[in-house]
């Protein structure tokens, strides 16, 4: 079963902790004396220690000046960006709209040889049609206000499906029918998004597999991920986007998709759960 998405990166976060606790300890020096030594309150060391506090890039400066350890500074600043980079919140991440992170995943899929996706809430990007992303997006900026780039964001989103007819990506991908239903948009839009769905079906680069409402759960619905050459796994929550590189919990994500692949229906069975929810629009 797989365990929570974001452990990947408190484990780093805490190894991380461990480093600069050691590097005190080698120094002879106790939490106070550090604090002295950096200038700052001795809860903050203990916070800092216990890797519920991150520490910016002058923090670990300081830490490894009080230590006499200068020379491992930028490594471990180097080390608290990647542990950084793994849990990031979609405010962050959008502060300056959303048009630079779908550049950023064009980037990532046209690297990326198999996409294993599993959605339980919106369609993928790379299946949107330009309706649906409009009305996603919207919805998203809104929440979370951030500024809206949402046209330019769109047309990059939008372009992702290239690698669905170019070069040799392949896109495996698992869709809980709740999505079928969910209405994202008027039904023009959704009728729009379902039929785009229908023709994704016979695409050579497609395997497109539905897990019905009646399906026995061997293994309970889950937050969206997409399993990238199972080598990086992104989880999508409602507040962040996090990045799973640790290779136990890779594992226990393919082994997830394993177990829901066996849950879903194929061929014309997809299909006439598409075609269920088209006529449910009507």
């Amino acid at each position: 079963m797989p365990v929570s998405p974001s452990s990947s990166a408190q484990a780093a976060r805490e190894a991380l902790a461990v480093r600069l606790t050691h590097l005190r300890k080698d120094a002879g020096l106790t939490g106070k004396e550090l604090s002295a030594r950096c200038g700052w309150h001795p809860a903050k060391t203990t916070r800092i220690q216990k890797g519920e506090a991150a520490p910016s890039d002058t923090d670990i400066r300081a830490w490894c000046c009080a230590c006499g350890a200068e020379d491992q500074a930028e490594d471990l600043i180097a080390t608290a960006r990647a542990v950084d980079s793994m849990y990031v919140e979609w405010r962050r991440i959008h502060r300056n709209g959303m048009r630079k992170e779908q550049e950023d995943l064009y980037a990532l899929y046209e690297q990326t040889a198999v996409t294993r996706a599993y959605v339980s809430n919106v369609v993928p990007g790379f299946f949107q049609t330009p309706a649906y992303a409009t009305a996603l997006m919207s919805r998203f900026t809104d929440f979370h206000g951030t500024p809206n780039d949402i046209s330019q964001a769109v047309a990059a989103r939008v372009a992702r499906s290239r690698f669905l007819y170019e070069g040799t990506h392949r896109f495996v991908v698992l869709m809980e029918e709740c999505v079928l239903r969910y209405r994202i948009g008027d039904a023009e839009t959704m009728t729009g998004q379902l039929q785009h769905l229908l023709a994704a079906l016979p695409l050579p680069s497609v395997s497109l597999g539905i897990i019905p409402f009646t399906a026995e759960r061997v293994l309970w619905p889950l937050e969206a991920f997409y399993l990238h050459d199972g080598a990086r796994n992104v989880v999508e929550t409602l507040t962040a986007e996090i990045n799973i590189v640790q290779p136990r919990e890779l594992a226990d994500y393919r082994r997830a998709f394993a177990t829901l692949t066996r849950m879903a229906v194929y061929g014309d069975r997809a299909r006439a759960l598409i075609d269920n929810a088209v006529n449910a629009l009507r």
